[in-house]
């Protein structure tokens, strides 16, 4: 009898994380959330990025853009960083910190891996499609709106962090807020505050033009 109901107890276990891990319901806010981003064509989302960690005394936001077309973007963090990705080449410019220096910045450029990028921003809202676990949590209301939380946990144990939390907004199904949790305890922020859909833009915008940053050291790498 006791081995009857353990095997009963560890069938109905297992069923439930099995069916926990990739939660229907959650599967569905995604798949809306990434139909509705794919739809805009090309879009501009305007954020703020926050980096927060107290073992660490770090609490620094800053303000950025991105615009997306297809597999191409422009990304700007700041007056300190850009990057241009034409889907071939991606072009890393970091402006020099020195006010009265003749050199202006530095401009990196390296062949484009998809792969070995991490988080890539204009891909954000297919994340959940490899390598992750999903969970509905809650709705939530934030600022007199609703908004879907979902939770998406590495399958791979290794990763400096173990979830990553999105806030979808129930009518709209855009993705507004994410949060990652790194192990280490800090907290990484990204909140949406614009989003500018079907942009007309030419494939050169994503390219980097240097007659428009004179004085600056290129280092090719690839």
């Amino acid at each position: 009898m006791k081995l009857s109901l353990l095997i009963v107890f560890l069938h109905t276990y297992l069923a439930v994380q099995l069916f926990a891990q990739y939660d229907p319901k959650a599967e569905d806010i995604l798949n809306q959330m990434n139909k509705v981003h794919k739809n805009m064509g090309a879009y501009k989302a305007v954020f703020t990025y926050k980096i927060h960690s107290e073992v660490e005394n770090i609490d620094e936001t800053l303000q950025g853009s991105i615009v997306v077309k297809q597999n191409k973007y422009v990304l700007k963090i700041g007056d300190i960083q850009e990057i241009y990705n034409n889907g071939t080449t991606v072009w890393t410019y970091i402006k020099s910190k020195k006010a009265n220096s003749k050199n202006k910045g530095e401009v990196t450029i390296t062949n484009y891996e998809p792969d070995s990028e991490e988080f890539n921003l204009a891909e954000i809202f297919n994340l959940y499609k490899k390598g992750f676990k999903y969970y509905f949590m809650e709705e939530e209301k934030v600022d007199n709106e609703l908004y879907d939380v979902v939770d998406l946990v590495p399958e791979d144990k290794t990763k400096d962090y173990f979830k990553i939390r999105l806030w979808i907004h129930k009518k709209t199904k855009e993705l507004r807020n994410l949060q990652t949790f790194e192990k280490s305890g800090r907290r990484i922020i990204l909140k949406i505050t614009q989003f500018t859909a079907n942009l007309n833009v030419g494939d050169n915008d994503f390219v980097f033009n240097k007659n428009k940053y004179p004085n600056t050291t290129e280092v090719d790498l690839r």
